[in-house]
């Protein structure tokens, strides 16, 4: 078989592989399961008992799974990174794409170019922490939507306040009026505390998910209202004024330190590009890199230098606000 067939056939067959995995459990088992956490009748509220030997059936492999990772440290830690970057799956469907990543990591390289150990690895290591740098990459991007939009969405809880309504009300208006991440975040909120949490309960539970200082600012605020009294409204001006401040200076450092990203970009990218350019272009001249003791010492020493070059220049525009 032709290896181009063979590596479309193997692409088709993870992706197959990979919506099954995730398919298993029915969208309404997942609502049902997240509702069962504020309610006393747990998993079973609200489904027929017929339907749930099905249900069960249907989804074993993944709640097996859940449950076995139930209350371990590390599945608490991908659950809260996948609740930040508001992805809907469950700890047990990450585990099962990240080894479906990491087979396809080494299967393609060692289909690609034959033999060896090197290119397998590092596909193995990529198919592991690829999964995890996207649920990173999404995280930020959903936290940098998140703080840009707070500032706004305070200012509308300030006047619905003066305006007469109740913090609740307040927040339903931000979930009605904002566009998203942040009007899905009130909005979960608001549906919380109408199932009957707490608004501190409810409110820590949107910090878990939004790991940002200005909501933590925000909160302690109105929790510190709620249990001595005062002006919601002028406290809540203040932080409001705060945070854009804060926004406004960020802007101006990330327009700054361009420059330096995008060398550490470069410095990173650029010898990558090359290789895989030569590899096209003259295979045999670029591969006594991999298969002689030489070349991999030299791909090993570029490596480490590639990486603490990156890291220097990530730490140098870092900058704290």
């Amino acid at each position: 078989m032709p290896v181009p067939v063979m590596i479309v056939l193997g692409l088709a067959l993870l992706v197959i592989v990979a919506g099954l995995v995730i398919s298993m459990r029915g969208g309404e088992a997942v609502v049902q399961e997240r509702l069962g956490r504020y309610a006393e009748a747990g998993y079973d509220l609200g489904r027929p008992a017929e339907a749930r030997p099905e249900e069960e059936r249907r989804s074993r492999l993944t709640e097996g799974l859940n449950r076995a990772l139930q209350g371990r440290s590390f599945a608490d830690n991908i659950g809260t990174q996948l609740a930040r970057a508001d992805l809907k799956l469950t700890v047990a469907e990450f585990l099962a794409l990240q080894v479906i990543t990491v087979i396809g990591g080494i299967a393609i390289p060692f289909v690609l170019f034959g033999g060896g150990v090197l290119l397998p690895a590092a596909g193995a290591l990529f198919g592991f922490f690829g999964p995890r740098i996207y649920v990173g990459l999404r995280q930020q991007r959903r936290l940098n939507q998140f703080n840009d939009q707070l500032g706004d969405a305070i200012d509308q809880m300030s006047n619905a306040l003066r305006a007469g309504y109740s913090v609740m009300l307040s927040m339903d208006s931000v979930a009605k009026e904002l566009p998203p991440p942040i009007s899905d975040e009130f909005l979960r909120v608001v549906r919380e505390m109408q199932l009957g949490l707490s608004m501190e309960q409810a409110l820590t539970n949107m910090l878990r998910r939004i790991d940002s200082p200005d909501l933590d600012l925000m909160i302690t605020a109105i929790n510190v209202q709620r249990e001595v009294g005062g002006n919601l409204a002028e406290i809540l001006d203040v932080i409001s004024f705060t945070i854009r401040e804060r926004v406004r200076i960020k802007g101006e450092i990330r327009t700054l330190t361009a420059q330096g990203r995008y060398s550490s970009y470069v410095i990173t990218f650029l010898p990558i590009g090359v290789t895989l350019l030569l590899t096209v272009l003259n295979r045999d001249y670029i591969m006594k890199l991999f298969t002689e003791t030489c070349g991999l010492i030299m791909v090993g020493v570029g490596l480490i230098m590639m990486a603490a070059g990156a890291y220097a220049l990530r730490k140098i525009t870092d900058i704290e606000v």
